[in-house]
């Protein structure tokens, strides 16, 4: 029996990408996981695969964005479970475009997924793991939380955001059992994000990865399950980025 055998996680965007590769790796070390995702559909066949494949695992949808609906996931998790130890507040979106021109309704809008969203995810997961005795949370902050990127500004903020949040709250809660780390990962190759997708455009991304690729979700949950498991790492944002902020 493993460490983590028997925990009960959360992971926000755990139907496609970083996430779903997260959800996969917790409950393969046996740790019932919920797939939390806007997607319902999406979603509800990830549950159905993975229950298939004798994994334990419930799906719920979740606005991240919305504090009434993550609040309502944490206690659907703790009503089906019995508890809450672990939370990936995973859940994200993306834009690019000119400052100069950016609304806010478009800026505000990735500041309500990207950052209000973990901030609501930290907020109730950590109300049960003060009852509880302590817990374990997980942000997903990126590259462009450490370093800039033209184009990029509300996103960046958004990840600077998550960086500076998962410090703030490690140092509040450490002496109480909860730890809160990050991972900042590199580009991820996805069904958008790959060499057929972009072009030459692709070429460039690889360019900037020292190691001459794009990550994969899998090498990115597997940090995750080392900071799950992992007693003494708390406050860290750890970059999974194929050297990309070292240079």
């Amino acid at each position: 029996m493993g460490k983590l055998d028997g925990k009960t996680a959360i992971v926000t965007g755990g139907a496609s990408g970083i996430g779903l590769a997260t959800v996969k790796a917790f409950a393969e070390k046996g740790i019932k996981t919920v797939i939390a995702d806007f997607n319902e559909k999406g979603g509800k066949a990830v549950e159905e695969e993975l229950k298939a494949a004798g994994l334990d695992v419930l799906f719920v949808q979740v606005d991240a964005g919305n504090e009434e609906s993550v609040k309502n996931l944490v206690a659907k998790t703790v009503e089906h479970y019995g508890k809450l130890d672990i939370i990936v507040n995973n859940a994200g979106i993306g834009g690019l475009g000119e400052l100069h021109e950016l609304t806010y309704e478009d800026y505000h809008k990735i500041i309500k997924v990207n950052q209000d969203g973990v901030f609501y995810g930290m907020k109730y997961a950590i109300r049960e793991f003060l009852k509880t005795g302590g817990g374990v949370v997980l942000n997903t902050a990126s590259i462009l939380g450490l370093v800039g990127e033209a184009g990029a500004f509300a996103y960046a903020a958004t990840k600077g955001a998550v960086v500076q949040m998962t410090k703030a709250a490690a140092l509040q809660y450490a002496t109480r059992n909860i730890r809160v780390n990050a991972i900042a990962p590199g580009y991820i190759e996805t069904a958008l994000v790959n060499k057929e997708a972009l072009g030459d455009f692709y070429d460039g991304l690889v360019a900037r990865h020292p190691i001459g690729r794009l990550g994969k979700s899998e090498e990115i949950a597997h940090a995750f399950v080392f900071l799950a498991e992992n007693d003494f790492a708390t406050g860290a944002t750890i970059a999974v980025d194929g050297g990309y902020t070292a240079q």
